[in-house]
């Protein structure tokens, strides 16, 4: 869905994954966003990528450079800032109600999002806000499932992002080391899809629009 509003600007895209292929990161002096995705490890690992990932995010804020994490992405977006991140009480897997604070009605991307919608969730863990960031959405079970640093830094602890075909396809691989197994009940991926996708078109759509 990311990749879809992405085209729509006519936005080239580079991808680096530092985990499988680890690189340099480029000097980020020429781009006109960062997007951090998310992955079945932890922020609170000790690996040279993710260290190279808060890095980079760290010298996108500096460079005020819009930045957008997702999952885990918003989890290092979150620790790069300086906010702890840690176990959830509970793990949320499949399609939760999210809910939206007051910020919400009022911020660039989820300006017109009120009450509660049904998002797709796979994350065991959660973080702080970052000092003086914007909360923007919650859940019944984890409260900073959405949060704005600054004027275009955001972290989303769900995923907007994927498509029934990416779910099905995580459920089958369960590369989460076996969380998709604590599930009780079977996970149905067409279950909130054409919501999800209108309010994923929507939102990154608006995130592109921050693209210098």
């Amino acid at each position: 869905m990311i990749a879809g509003a992405l085209d729509e600007r006519g936005a080239q895209c580079r991808v680096l994954s530092l985990s499988s292929q680890p690189q340099p990161v480029p000097d980020l002096a020429d781009i006109a966003g960062l997007i951090v995705m998310g992955g079945p490890m932890s922020a609170n690992d000790d690996h040279a990528w993710l260290r190279q990932e808060m890095d980079a995010i760290r010298q996108a804020v500096h460079r005020g450079i819009p930045v957008l994490g997702i999952c885990l992405g918003a989890q290092l977006v979150a620790k790069a800032l300086g906010a702890r991140v840690y176990r959830n009480p509970e793990k949320e897997i499949g399609w939760f109600p999210l809910d939206w604070t007051p910020a919400a009605q009022t911020d660039g991307l989820f300006a017109g999002f009120a009450g509660s919608d049904t998002v797709f969730q796979w994350h065991g863990e959660t973080f702080d806000l970052p000092a003086g960031a914007l909360h923007l959405a919650y859940s019944g079970a984890c409260r900073n499932q959405a949060f704005r640093a600054g004027e275009n830094v955001y972290g989303l602890q769900f995923h907007l992002e994927v498509t029934p075909e990416m779910i099905a396809e995580w459920i089958r691989q369960d590369a989460a080391c076996g969380d998709a197994r604590e599930c009780r009940a079977p996970i149905d991926p067409h279950a909130h899809a054409a919501p999800l996708a209108a309010m994923a078109q929507t939102v990154f759509s608006r995130w592109c629009g921050l693209l210098r």
